[in-house]
């Protein structure tokens, strides 16, 4: 109060900070914004579920599904095969890896919606009866895996990346772009495996398998 009688309004340290803190609470939604919500629900609701076809290791799936279900989330929990991880869920770690048509991809980063129709192998696919896949021996052989979370991504991977070397398609350490299949060096098979994160640091004998697989001297 002043000698009149009126209030004053003083700055200090701890109005600023509480004005600060409430300010920064309701811009990171700390506070409810009614407005954003509605439309949240609105949208929400508005989503219908779409048909899509899988072809999975040779078999047809038809399958009902919210249109934003990711392939690794619609094969492991729609078509229970659990071979494929989910690992960093962001495409970082490699452990979801697929085949799509041959090609490898990261399922965890496509929409289900988005590969109708199209040829998908998982880990479950590769081999053919009881009999492996020669990948799938060779890590047996050599012992390419410890925790194995990490190593249907590995195999799946190491598939496609035979057949893009078998293509001629060269990678970052290519040093003769001129031939028409690079070597498989230890360094080539490194750069393109480089996707596929081991955690158990496994590398020394999933470098060793794959080499077998690919017909190399380990």
């Amino acid at each position: 109060m002043d000698e009149k009688g009126h209030r004053r309004f003083q700055i200090t340290r701890r109005t600023v900070l509480e004005s600060g803190t409430v300010t920064a609470a309701y811009l990171l939604g700390g506070f409810p914004r009614i407005g954003l919500a509605a439309d949240a629900a609105d949208e929400e609701a508005t989503l219908t579920p779409i048909s899509v076809e899988l072809h999975v290791n040779g078999q047809v799936h038809s399958l009902t599904l919210d249109p934003r279900t990711t392939l690794l989330d619609a094969l492991r929990e729609h078509l229970a095969l659990t071979g494929s991880k989910k690992g960093c869920d962001h495409g970082q770690c490699g452990a979801c890896t697929v085949l799509l048509d041959g090609r490898r991809i990261n399922s965890c980063l496509t929409l289900a919606a988005m590969h109708d129709g199209q040829a998908i192998t998982t880990i479950e696919g590769l081999a053919e009866g009881e009999a492996l896949h020669p990948l799938q021996r060779a890590f047996i052989e050599h012992d390419g895996f410890q925790c194995g979370y990490c190593t249907s991504g590995q195999i799946c991977s190491a598939v496609g990346m035979l057949g893009e070397s078998q293509a001629g398609a060269p990678s970052y350490v290519t040093e003769n772009l001129t031939e028409a299949q690079p070597s498989l060096t230890d360094a080539e098979i490194r750069e393109r495996m480089s996707g596929n994160i081991c955690r158990c640091a496994a590398y020394p004998n999933i470098l060793a398998a794959i080499r077998q697989a690919a017909g190399a001297p380990t």
